[in-house]
């Protein structure tokens, strides 16, 4: 079967669908999650959401798994959240955090007696699983999450650059810092049912990395990490179904591919402005 019949088919539709709404998502949030310092939070995140997606298998079945993932990564992203910008002591209780529900995860796969499908998919994403009703859910959710990230858009920046200053002009850092959380642990649990909680960190963090090496400013970074994400979604999504492989390795490798290209010709720009400015002043 070709390409192009598989675009065809209805659970290839809703996969892409699926896809492009949680790169938005993953392309909006991830400078944010970038200018913090919050990548390793991401990936604990991630991990407790693979816990409460696993427990919520082990339970109530497969129905319930998107839920159990929510619950996991909104708790853990509240935590991260009150712990806000004292960086040793958020990585030392992520650290053990992310160990835990490792554990946790891999034993409640373990006891689960289910479809082997379901289990792996937990670690590296299912996508071709979501039906319509996924889609609406996903799509729902993300418009929530779209609507209070732009409310609180332009104090949250303000507060990541300078939360001292921030405070001072009394933007509520503390409060910010816990909704932003809560908002990134929304999207991580969608991201695990859908790359897997093993490479989420690669959708909500590399196309943010590679775009901050192009520009400084937050609005095209924005942007162009939207862009980058959806390439990485769309383009596996593609290359997945033609190999008939899981996802998250195509969704990983494109990514990376545009983070590279990206700090090359960041490194380009920059050797520029220094042999523009040595002439300068010479």
């Amino acid at each position: 079967m070709s390409t192009l019949d598989l675009l065809s088919l209805d659970f290839v539709r809703n996969a892409l669908l699926a896809g492009v709404v949680l790169a938005l998502l993953a392309g909006l949030l991830g400078p944010i999650v970038v200018g913090r310092g919050m990548a390793f939070s991401v990936h604990g995140t991630a991990e407790l959401a693979f816990a409460g997606g696993a427990g919520a298998l082990l339970v109530f079945g497969t129905d319930a798994i998107g839920w159990g993932a929510l619950v996991g990564a909104v708790l853990v992203a509240l935590l991260f959240g009150a712990l806000g910008r004292a960086q040793r002591e958020r990585d030392s209780v992520i650290g053990v955090l992310l160990s835990f529900g490792l554990g946790l995860g891999v034993l409640f796969q373990s006891l689960y007696t289910g479809r082997s499908a379901n289990k792996f998919g937990l670690l590296v994403g299912q996508i071709v699983g979501v039906d319509v009703g996924d889609v609406l859910t996903l799509t729902g959710v993300g418009v929530v999450v779209l609507i209070v990230f732009a409310v609180v858009r332009r104090p949250l920046l303000f507060a990541s650059l300078d939360p001292d200053m921030a405070a001072a002009r009394g933007v509520p850092v503390r409060v910010l810092s816990i909704l932003f959380a809560v908002l990134l642990g929304v999207t991580v649990a969608l991201g695990v049912q859908i790359v897997g909680a093993l490479l989420v960190l690669c959708l909500l963090i590399t196309p943010a990395a590679a775009a901050a090496q192009v520009t400084a400013s937050p609005t095209l970074a924005s942007v162009l990490a939207v862009v980058f994400a959806e390439v990485a979604v769309i383009g596996g999504i593609v290359a997945s179904l033609d190999a008939g492989l899981p996802i998250s390795p195509f969704v990983a490798s494109i990514a990376f591919v545009i983070y590279v290209v990206c700090r090359a010709l960041g490194a380009l720009r920059t050797r520029r402005r220094a042999t523009r400015t040595a002439l300068a002043t010479g």
